[in-house]
């Protein structure tokens, strides 16, 4: 019996041992993330208002399941299958009175009677329907099939096509020369038998279009031609639609796969390159009552002229294309039709990005009139205002809309009278909308919003004709909210900087206690005492407040140094007291931090979060505001946290790879060591929609490029440089890091190593890819900082 016993203790004790973390060491920390707990994502509420389903896993299967709690029973279960399969769909489109919902599942549009549960599927083809909604007295349901719009009656399910896109060419009768068409006429003034067939043939032809079925007037699509935002308009008389072209002569990129199942080398079609030709969009009217279709004309648009104002420092672009006085390029989204369809509006955007023009839209003209222009000389943006799919928009009442704008630096509230052009601003401060919802019964907005802390969201509610916002979540941290369909309850997603993301629930009103739901994170993750990381500011060269977040070692290292994380992609926030989606970096940061590095991370110039100034302080000069705001961090440190301004360095992937080879290059004085991951080294090679905000395009703003790129200041290289890069990175392209090798073996440069990675594309996904890259981070930094 003792001996069972001494079994069973040292057995409970080898569980407990096996549960705690212990010494951070790359291998731990670089496992599967399954190994730290599976928080939970993707929250939807059932039409009902009571069940809510989420994707979770705690089991630490395979892969994430389904689960369901109620308002009432908040014990999560799992969902079994048929169930789970029924969930399976795209987003509701309820009826006025909220009593019927349609949406998409599995290409056929669902019908559901929200109080009876009971659905009705109304299409059920091997075509896909999508993008249903009801009309006007909700008697039919529109819908999209292929390049079509449909109607189909609730009343006795007959259907109707409302618009005849076709791939078919129309048959066009050859125009005759002036001289074939007096022949023509000659033989029949000549012979009886020819003039005979010929009245034959038109009275043939008349009586086929007279007993023909009227169908909706045909609009020919070539193969380089797509058809979208279609909208019809509320009496059905005006479908709306947009024709994109693509353009004939770019080259994509071709990605080598080495490792592949077949053992042949295979090829990855890869995008265009920044400055390839962009499709262009036009905007037509089709006006059922009249049967023609007829084009909506941009050229009234105020603005639509006007130069940037970059191509002042190239002179000879400037007098070319004043002289050719053209317009720009636009995309058109919508019409956002008002409740009874006598009023419409529009969000036209340039295809350089510098304007985002709302407009009030004539449907019997196709003429535009503006009631809001947002112009930003380097590119517009922000949250809430995306120029190409129109943004946060829509209709308070018959008379008013909302928008978001940057006017005031901050992306805000706005409201604008479409009879008198009267704009409101409803939101105001140093802060930003970073999710808009508009409430059931339209005299309330509900938003997310940062206006405690850059680093702090919270969600709250505001009269849809302005004042003080009501905040109703109160932890402090992040808040992804998903409101049920009856406004009455809030669950969302909560974490905090050192507590991964888990599910909560509350009562939409202030105040209201917020219950836990879910607890993801495993024992071995909670064992370690995870740093909640000092959030400071501080002011740049400029004058400007930056902030960032400190792992401060309990002993630093005799060397004492530092480590500067580079957060990715530029437009990110990564300064906040919320989990980060860099959660192999945060805990790697603190694993330098056991080891006595002092490390930090910036919320950099070009960081989203913090307005306008802040998102477009690297137009033009990449690798300018967002490096030096780094070499100010260093000076930040080694005045208050006493780091050794000879052992300090930097490492990141991405936009933060970028930074990387630009500190080395360009501060080598500054940064010794460095590691940049799936960096891009040449802009001029990057994509067009990124970059082309930026940088413009190469062939227009040599400059920017030439300032931009670490390729052109390799010569600046002096310290220690670890590259890593996914050799099947359909994003940053492995030629990137190619063509800056074979640079900087031309500079005869000494001191750098590249790691390749042959089945990783940008993001990596294999444990033993990102063991391997930050064992060779750790080793870069072990061997080169850690000296006195």
């Amino acid at each position: 019996m003792k001996k069972l016993l001494v079994i069973f203790l040292l057995g409970s004790y080898s569980c407990a041992v096996a549960q705690q973390l212990g010494e951070l060491t790359v291998e731990k920390i670089m496992r599967d993330p399954r190994w730290m707990g599976v928080s939970p994502t993707n929250i939807q509420w059932d039409e009902n208002s009571r069940d809510i389903y989420f994707n979770w896993n705690p089991g630490n299967a395979e892969a994430d399941q389904l689960y369901q709690i109620s308002t009432q029973d908040k014990t999560p279960e799992r969902v079994a299958d048929p169930l789970r399969r029924s969930l399976d769909r795209g987003p509701l489109t309820y009826s006025r009175d909220r009593t019927k919902a349609l949406f998409e599942r599995n290409g056929d549009i669902v019908l559901k009677n929200v109080t009876a549960g009971i659905e009705n599927i109304l299409t059920n083809t091997s075509d896909r329907e999508s993008n249903a909604l009801f009309n006007k007295d909700e008697s039919k349901v529109i819908f999209q099939r292929g390049d079509n719009l449909y109607a189909i009656s609730l009343n006795n399910g007959s259907l109707v096509q409302l618009s005849n896109f076709t791939r078919t060419k129309p048959r066009v009768s050859p125009v005759l020369s002036r001289q074939d068409e007096w022949l023509k006429q000659d033989q029949l003034r000549e012979f009886d038998v020819l003039r005979k067939k010929d009245q034959a043939e038109k009275s043939a032809e008349k009586k086929t279009k007279d007993d023909a079925v009227k169908r909706p007037k045909e609009f020919y699509l070539d193969e380089r031609s797509t058809v979208s935002s279609l909208r019809i308009s509320p009496d059905e008389r005006y479908i709306v639609f947009r024709v994109s072209k693509s353009p004939e002569g770019n080259k994509n990129i071709i990605v080598p796969n080495y490792v592949t199942a077949s053992g042949y080398t295979e090829d990855i079609n890869g995008r265009t390159k920044v400055g390839s030709m962009l499709p262009t969009h036009h905007s037509y009217v089709y006006d059922v009552q009249r049967d023609t279709i007829y084009a909506i004309s941009t050229k009234e648009i105020p603005g639509i002229k006007d130069l940037p104002d970059y191509v002042k420092d190239y002179p000879h672009q400037l007098a070319e294309r004043t002289k050719r006085n053209e317009d720009r390029k636009v995309s058109m989204t919508g019409p956002f039709w008002n409740f009874d369809g006598s009023q419409a509006v529009v969000a036209v955007s340039s295809l350089d990005n510098k304007d985002r023009w709302i407009m009030k839209f004539d449907p019997y003209s196709g003429k535009l009139s503006l009631l809001d222009r947002q112009r930003d000389e380097a590119w517009v943006g922000g949250p809430g205002i995306n120029s190409f799919n129109g943004g946060n928009l829509g209709w308070i009442d018959n008379n008013t809309v909302y928008f978001q704008s940057e006017a005031t630096g901050y992306s805000h509230l706005y409201s604008v009278n479409v009879l008198t052009g009267e704009k409101k601003q409803l939101t105001s401060g140093k802060f930003e909308v970073q999710t808009l919802r508009l409430s059931n019964d339209r005299t309330s907005f509900f938003f997310t919003a940062n206006i405690e802390h850059p680093g702090i969201t919270h969600f709250y509610r505001i009269s849809a004709k302005g004042g003080t916002p009501v905040k109703l979540t109160s932890m402090k941290g992040g808040h992804e909210v998903s409101m049920s369909p009856n406004e009455k309850w809030l669950a969302f997603r909560y974490s905090y900087s050192n507590k991964p993301w888990e599910l909560f629930l509350q009562e939409n009103k202030p105040g209201a206690k917020a219950e836990q739901i879910t607890n993801s994170v495993s024992q071995e993750f909670r064992s370690y005492p995870w740093k909640d990381p000092e959030m400071v500011s501080f002011k740049n060269r400029f004058g400007s407040d930056v902030y960032a977040r400190i792992y401060k070692p309990k002993r630093a290292d005799p060397s004492k140094p530092a480590v500067l994380f580079v957060h990715g992609a530029g437009y990110l926030q990564n300064v906040h007291y919320w989990w980060s989606q860099y959660f192999r970096e945060y805990m790697f940061n603190n694993l330098l931090a056991d080891k006595g590095y002092t490390v930090i991370d910036v919320d950099y110039t070009g960081s989203s979060g913090y307005g306008r100034n802040h998102r477009t302080g690297i137009y033009r000069h990449m690798g300018g505001k967002d490096l030096s705001d780094h070499v100010d961090a260093v000076r930040l440190l080694v005045e208050k946290y006493d780091v050794n301004p000879a052992n300090v360095g930097i490492y990141g992937g991405s936009y933060g790879g970028f930074i990387t080879l630009m500190a080395l290059f360009k501060e080598p004085d500054v940064f010794k060591s460095g590691a940049g991951l799936r960096s891009v080294t040449d802009w001029a090679h990057y994509n067009h929609g990124y970059t082309s905000n930026i940088l413009n395009e190469p062939a227009n703003d040599e400059n920017s490029y030439k300032k931009s790129s670490p390729i052109y200041f390799a010569e600046g290289f002096k310290g220690n440089l670890l590259m890593a890069h996914g050799m099947v990175d359909v994003n940053v392209n492995f030629q990137d890091i190619v063509r800056l090798s074979q640079r900087l073996i031309e500079l005869k440069k000494d001191n750098w190593e590249l790691a390749v990675y042959p089945v990783e594309d940008h993001a990596f996904t294999e444990p033993s890819s990102w063991t391997d890259e930050y064992k060779r981070i750790l080793k870069l930094f072990e061997t080169t900082l850690r000296v006195k």
